[in-house]
């Protein structure tokens, strides 16, 4: 037999190994998670108080309302939209939480702050799917106008926020770890479940993939990416009650420019900004990825102007050459 009748053979050895397919399938969680880990690594040499068991435990609590809308704000990046608007639900919400605690029930006040969130995502949801407006231009429509809202409201000033039990949801801890990150962890595992062990997680890939091949299926795809919408707005709105709980103030400038972060997190995490293809694990690690540069660069005192550069340049850094890197396993696997 010659060696080119006995090339195919060796191909299926090579690129049929459940190690190279799991690499390829995976490739996009594992280059984020080896940035992440080459990150904290660095930190730990150059810091002794990186590695200390309160910082960690502080930068859980810190990125933990950018975990908790990122992972929602994969669904809707899977589905090929996107949400500009989050970051102005957080203050609308934090605001009107605020206000609401001084003029109602604390129990009604949280409620009618999640009500204010999980609405605005529906509307941004209805307006994109169903008014059959691309949903970049709804959700920054959105954007100026639910800041505008929260400026409307609180005249530009803050309300100081005094409930117990409400402070706690931001300040309290439980086995030693804040409520926050318990509530970011939560929400990774009801994320991850929904997107990769139900039929609407099916869908939501399907959607971003070929949208016009699901709805021939049968498939309601409208209410589909109207769904992912509401649920990213109501997660902001849990976001934004955490922030001022934490805070322990209502601000209308809560999560300004919070949206750029959350969308850094979900495309670090693998998420195609085109759509058909999301990872809420490589989220977490994208979002975790950018909590220790902000928490490493200012334990370092480099000036906190350049949190945001720095965390712009790993990016690009991080999207060339994971692209670079899948075009060579997708050349090989070919």
């Amino acid at each position: 037999m010659s060696a080119k009748e006995q090339h195919p053979e060796d191909s299926r050895r090579t690129h049929g190994t459940p190690l190279f397919e799991f690499l390829t399938s995976h490739f996009n969680i594992i280059s984020i998670l080896g940035v992440f880990i080459l990150l904290f690594a660095f930190f730990s040499i150059q810091t002794d108080a990186f590695l200390t068991t309160e910082n960690l435990v502080n930068v859980g609590r810190q990125i933990a309302p950018t975990i908790i809308v990122a992972t929602m704000m994969t669904l809707v990046i899977t589905t090929g939209q996107i949400d500009l608007s989050v970051g102005s639900i957080i203050g609308l919400t934090a605001s009107a939480l605020a206000i609401f605690l001084e003029n109602g029930n604390p129990l009604f006040a949280v409620a009618a702050t999640l009500l204010i969130g999980l609405s605005a995502g529906l509307i941004n949801g209805v307006l994109a799917a169903y008014g059959k407006l691309p949903a970049f231009i709804v959700t920054l429509a959105a954007l100026i106008a639910l800041r505008g809202t929260a400026l409307l409201i609180t005249q530009g000033y803050s309300t100081q926020i005094t409930v117990d039990w409400v402070l706690w949801l931001g300040q309290g801890k439980f086995l030693g770890i804040f409520i926050p990150t318990w509530i970011a962890l939560i929400t990774v595992f009801f994320g991850w479940y929904l997107f990769t062990q139900t039929r609407f997680g099916r869908y939501v890939v399907a959607a971003g993939s070929n949208a016009e091949a699901l709805r021939r299926s049968g498939v309601n795809v409208k209410r589909v990416l109207a769904a992912t919408l509401m649920l990213t707005g109501l997660f902001a709105g849990i976001s934004g009650v955490l922030i001022a709980a934490r805070l322990a103030t209502g601000s209308s400038n809560s999560g300004t420019l919070f949206e750029l972060e959350v969308i850094t997190a979900v495309v670090l995490g693998g998420t195609s900004l085109l759509g058909g293809r999301g990872s809420v694990l490589g989220t977490l690690i994208g979002a975790l990825t950018l909590g220790i540069i902000a928490n490493g660069l200012v334990l370092l005192r480099v000036d906190v102007f350049w949190v945001p550069i720095t965390q712009g340049v790993i990016l690009i850094i991080a999207m060339l050459l994971n692209q670079s890197a899948v075009d060579r396993f997708q050349r090989r696997k070919a």
